[in-house]
């Protein structure tokens, strides 16, 4: 191993083990909830990250950023301009058109046109403004998501439901979308409104100014309460969604069991708490709004009545001008009418960062499987043979939910040769294949492919070099012959149209209503489960891998059709490394060689034939086969 390949293995070891880590080191700490996070919907989520994550989002959009709020200032200067307009009006215009100088009078109406043209037309431009920067953090937050949730291993994906991630990436963007665009603009509109009605109602009359400001200590008092109370509220809320999300997308992506047997009135059952949850979260939400509401409304006109009593005692004593009073009458209104829409902002916010506070910790998840630091290239391979050696060298490796699967397995796999691995269920045969496709990280030990390990080497080589066939033959929304090109995005028509002759699958694809341009549709629905299969046979064997996983990838296709592929693969595989897990036997033929394994070990290792012909394990199996196709 070269110095910087150590050293990137060495780093990878020092991350320790991330959130898909199989290891033992995530006992849960004393005094913690033994209930995983996951369960939970409470993924860990270092300290600041939210706002960093916030702050990543605006800073590429600062320029656009610091125009709106420009625009806003302005725009507020323009609208706060009314009042003292009515001051000077009342106090100098209409006495000087009682004595026919109408010059005052008529500044005054030009001017309170102006502005309102002019506060109308800013803040126009203002929300044209702060809404592209808007829709731009919003696009670049989905496209993060999305990107983040497909580099994640395999472990977070099966312990953090697709459901989560859909909540993730909808609801809760759609929660900061609100913020965004409607609750933002509303808040710096308010704290602006306050500063400069602040300032003008201290500068009008000190006394009256004093009096207003003070008037927000209680409001401020009302706001913390109802932030600290809202917070909790919203992040129950959050997750309340997300379960009700998850239990729909499980329930309608099992629908065929769920209507074999007969599971809709269970269904019902475990979804009504949700459903209730749900409700109580939003019910909550209401009535802590309402309280807010209620508090500041009365916060507001108490002061309101108090500053009129007060004013109108001051003018009728000569020490205030009426003009004075009026205006700051009017700013007073202005300054507490938007209490209600204040809170509504609240209720926007505490929603937006419970949402954003979820959308952080996702991102902040790193990979179990992460790409080197210094990746290393494969070695070229000898005379164009297109077979690796694979070596798995002192392996261990434990799920999370279990004791170790591999104690400590050995393994050389020779270039070009094609291993079947048989046993019982639970033996290790599809983790042997994972660690293989390195969709899991050994808990020890090393994984070599060509003498180099599988951490060292770049993703994009490892899927090029490595392409494993499944159980499930997933296909995507699509044509058939998008489908078989996803592993060679730019293979021709006809080489697609090869593979699937190899494969078998050129017949049936060829019957189908538009041939190789015939849309699947969602999970490839449109054609049979063994015909899904074929086609991810096809879509493997043009990705040409050097070697290929087949994992219980026959247990779909029925006998004619096994039969069929098995011809192909012994073809196909001539020169490739290939490891086979299986269930049934018949697969076992096309294998150079068979592993036997029971607890994580090689119990017999030897040709087909030689291990039929024995008395271990495998000729059992055998037999036990052969006597149920009698």
């Amino acid at each position: 191993m070269t110095a910087p390949a150590a050293q990137s293995r060495r780093q990878n070891e020092r991350r320790g083990r991330h959130e898909g880590s199989p290891g033992v080191d995530d006992a849960p700490v004393a005094g913690e909830d033994p209930r995983d996070a996951f369960d939970r919907d409470v993924l860990p989520t270092p300290p600041g990250a939210t706002a960093a994550l916030l702050k990543s989002l605006l800073a590429p959009l600062r320029g656009r950023v610091a125009l709106a709020a420009v625009l806003l200032l302005l725009q507020q200067a323009a609208t706060q301009a009314g009042p003292l307009l009515v001051a000077y009006a009342i106090d100098s215009a209409v006495p000087a058109f009682r004595v026919s100088d109408h010059g005052p009078l008529l500044l005054v109406a030009v001017a309170y046109l102006f502005a309102a043209a002019s506060g109308g037309v800013l803040e126009y431009a203002f929300i044209t403004c702060s809404a592209r920067v808007n829709q731009d953090a919003l696009l670049d937050l989905r496209g993060r998501i999305f990107r983040h949730a497909q580099a994640l291993s395999v472990d977070f994906h099966e312990r953090y439901t697709s459901g989560r991630l859909i909540s993730r990436a909808t609801t809760d963007v759609e929660s900061l979308r609100e913020l965004l665009s409607e609750g933002l603009q509303e808040l710096i509109s308010v704290v602006v409104s306050f500063v400069y009605i602040s300032a003008l109602l201290l500068w009008l009359d000190l006394g009256l100014g004093a009096v207003a400001v003070a008037s927000f200590l209680p409001l401020a008092l009302l706001i913390r309460g109802y932030q600290h109370r809202a917070g909790r509220i919203y992040r129950e809320r959050s997750t309340a969604i997300a379960a009700v999300i998850v239990k729909f997308t499980e329930t309608m992506n099992g629908i065929r069991p769920v209507r074999a047997f007969r599971r809709e009135a269970a269904n019902d059952a475990e979804f009504a708490p949700l459903n209730k949850r749900h409700e109580r979260t939003n019910g909550d939400a209401l009535l802590e709004m309402a309280r807010y509401v209620v508090g500041s409304r009365l916060v507001a006109n108490v002061t309101v009545a108090g500053i009129v009593l007060w004013g109108a005692y001051r003018v009728a004593g000569s020490t205030l001008a009426l003009g004075v009073l009026a205006a700051s009458v009017l700013y007073l209104r202005r300054l507490y009418d938007p209490i209600d829409r204040l809170g509504m902002f609240l209720n926007s916010y505490q929603s937006a960062a419970a949402s954003l506070e979820k959308i952080a910790g996702l991102l902040a998840q790193v990979p179990a499987v992460p790409e080197p630091d210094a990746p290393r290239e494969l070695p070229a391979t000898l005379d164009g043979r297109p077979g690796r050696e694979v070596v798995f060298d002192s392996v261990r490796f434990a799920y999370r939910t279990g004791g170790e699967v591999l104690p400590r397995f050995d393994l050389t796999i020779p270039a070009g040769q094609t291993v079947a691995v048989v046993g019982s269920t639970g033996a290790g045969k599809s983790t042997l294949a994972k660690l293989l496709a390195r969709f899991y990280d050994p808990s020890g030990g090393r994984v070599l492919l060509d003498g180099v390990d599988l951490r060292d080497l770049a993703n994009a080589d490892l899927r090029r070099g490595v392409v494993m066939v499944t159980q499930e033959a997933f296909l995507f929304s699509g044509t058939v012959a998008e489908n078989i090109a996803i592993g060679r995005p730019e293979a021709t028509r006809e080489e697609v149209v090869e593979a699937a002759r190899a494969i078998g699958a050129h017949e049936f694809i060829a019957a189908l209503p538009d041939g190789y341009d015939t849309d699947v549709r969602k999970r490839g629905g449109r054609i049979s489960a063994g015909q899904r299969q074929l086609v991810a046979f096809a879509r493997a064997l043009l990705a040409d891998p050097a070697v290929l996983i087949l994992d219980e990838a026959t247990s779909s296709l029925d006998v004619p059709g096994e039969r069929a592929v098995q011809r192909a693969m012994s073809t196909v595989l001539r020169g490739r490394t290939a490891v086979v897990v299986a269930h049934r036997l018949s697969t076992v033929e096309i294998a150079d060689r068979v592993l036997v394994m029971e607890k994580g070990r090689i119990v017999e290792d030897g040709s087909p034939a030689g291990l039929v012909g024995g008395q271990g394990r495998f000729a059992d199996l055998h037999r036990a086969w052969r006597d149920s196709l009698a």
